[in-house]
């Protein structure tokens, strides 16, 4: 037999392989075959797994399935201790990058920077906008909470409220305080922080501590809620019960919140994307392993603040009720 003949046998029996191996790697990709398997990608944040955290756990999942990489997702349940030692353990067990939010950053910082010493890429994600560069984070995704603050302070000027509470579910979360903060700057009346530490543990002790919050001073003609199940939850509830006809917003969305907005009895929520948050998170980790890439030039990368509305929320909750808004 010719050269030129087995040279074209030969190819026969590669192509009819590649053809097996195709085949075979859509239902059960191997390292080898997916070399993107070896990066490890770890997503360690403050979050509980709740109404929120789960649709950023799904944005992050969502991102690994896309890109064929690693995934380890840890939330902490606002256990700061907890979140620096999984940084920590992370290191250890060969992430090849990490997104940590930073509500506390102080307590992750010793980790975080750790991690940056050991050349490890790393992002915060949800809460940490104006100090990730201390945390030898090259990025931060999310929203300016200050900013998010500013825009319900304005949102509320334009119901010609008088006095608003803002109810602080995380005493150290230095993101809520921002929120707070922002609303403080720009709303034309007075803005009360209102210690409300703990309430997502318990929403009907929360939505009794609001209720006392509103007998006791009957000037408060609208709440900020910081957190979507605080609002619908425990906030709603809570004037609902003395016959009030606040005006209650919230950041951050859940499928009850956004049906309060529906049927009027809530007026906004503040959207910051939290899906588009740990989706991004992976990806520009990604980006920066593969490709030596770092995205938002040292400055953070925006998911937000959006609006919802009566006028937009026919739009938004049925991805809500599907888990990736």
């Amino acid at each position: 037999m010719s050269r030129i003949k087995l040279i074209a046998l030969g190819a026969v029996a590669a192509l009819a392989l590649a053809g097996c191996s195709s085949a075979t790697t859509e239902e059960s990709p191997s390292a080898s075959e997916n070399p993107n398997a070896s990066i490890k990608i770890c997503v360690y944040t403050h979050g509980d797994g709740g109404t929120f955290w789960s649709v950023a756990q799904k944005g992050a999942e969502a991102a690994a399935a896309d890109l064929g990489v690693t995934l380890d997702y840890q939330g902490s349940s606002n256990d700061a201790a907890k979140q620096a030692s999984t940084i920590q353990a992370g290191i250890a067990a060969g992430c090849s990058g990490i997104a940590a939010s930073a509500p506390d950053p102080e307590a992750i910082k010793s980790a975080m920077l750790a991690a940056h010493d050991a050349g490890i890429p790393t992002v915060t994600m949800n809460s940490g906008s104006s100090v990730f560069k201390d945390l030898g984070a090259f990025t931060h995704i999310g929203q300016d909470e200050v900013v998010a603050g500013r825009a319900a302070g304005e949102k509320f000027n334009e119901m010609g409220l008088k006095h608003i509470l803002c109810p602080i579910q995380e005493a150290n979360n230095i993101g809520l305080t921002d929120r707070c903060k922002g609303a403080a700057e720009t709303f034309n009346g007075k803005v009360t922080n209102f210690n409300l530490d703990g309430g997502l543990a318990d929403l009907t002790a929360a939505s009794a501590k609001l209720k006392a919050a509103l007998q006791a001073d009957s000037t408060i003609d609208g709440i900020f809620a910081l957190n979507a199940d605080i609002a619908a939850k425990a906030a709603l509830p809570a004037a609902q019960s003395l016959g009030l006809d606040l005006k209650i917003g919230t950041v951050d969305m859940s499928a009850e919140a956004l049906q309060a907005i529906k049927d009027g009895t809530m007026v906004f929520a503040i959207d910051q994307q939290q899906y588009a948050q740990g989706y991004l998170s992976v990806t520009l980790l990604y980006l920066a392993l593969s490709n030596g890439n770092q995205v938002g030039g040292g400055t953070p990368v925006y998911s937000g603040p959006g609006f919802v509305t009566a006028d937009n929320v026919d739009q938004v909750l049925d991805l809500v009720t599907a888990g990736t808004r």
